[in-house]
């Protein structure tokens, strides 16, 4: 039996996937989780084999779970279902472990033979959702530029920032400022939600 761990935080559509992927016969989900953090102590408790995230989570994205399961756990193989077929969100997602990629629109027997495939040590990427991301350009932003902007939250400053960072507050500005700039955004926040979107952080 491969032994599963479902994170969706839509819970109709979490026991849809789980009844469905139930009807395999080599298939057992043995836990779910409805957020980040319920993810991880879930497949902390359960060590499955496969874990299949949802890409939007509420606090902590999929790819950000796939990052610290591949961390912690380098033997359990993560699928991702996403909903919008992002290409950058795809590229994050597979540099930072995942194995799988499959949309939530694609048939129930589909995901289960990714999650077999996965399991079995290969990867699966859905074809249209691969060529998409071949042709999509990569991210403008320098290393320094999306270390700054993954610590933008609402009520940081830019010293707040600096202190995590280790820059000056100035240079954090700086940082922001050009991040903004080659997004097109017209404040911090947009420009995080701009790179979030396209799989830049």
């Amino acid at each position: 039996m491969i032994r599963l761990v479902l994170v969706e935080d839509e819970q109709l559509t979490r026991e849809a996937v789980g009844a469905l992927l139930g009807l395999e016969g080599d298939l057992e989900v043995v836990g779910e989780a409805a957020s980040g953090e319920e993810a991880l102590a879930t497949v902390r408790a359960q060590r499955p084999d496969v874990v299949v995230l949802d890409v939007d989570l509420p606090g902590m994205d999929g790819a950000e779970i796939a990052e610290r399961i591949a961390a912690e756990w380098p033997g359990i193989r993560c699928v991702m279902l996403t909903r919008h077929a992002r290409p950058g969100v795809l590229r994050r997602a597979l540099s930072v472990g995942a194995a799988g990629f499959v949309a939530k629109s694609a048939p129930a027997a589909l995901l289960a033979t990714a999650i077999r495939r996965v399991h079995a040590g290969g990867r699966y990427v859905d074809a249209e959702l691969a060529m998409t991301a071949l042709n999509t350009e990569g991210c403008p932003l320098t290393d320094r530029e999306l270390e700054v902007l993954r610590q933008v939250r609402d009520a940081r400053t830019a010293s707040d920032i600096a202190d995590l960072v280790h820059l000056s507050a100035g240079t954090v500005r700086n940082y922001l400022s050009s991040a903004m700039r080659k997004l097109g955004a017209n404040t911090r926040s947009e420009a995080v939600r701009r790179a979030r979107d396209n799989g830049w952080l």
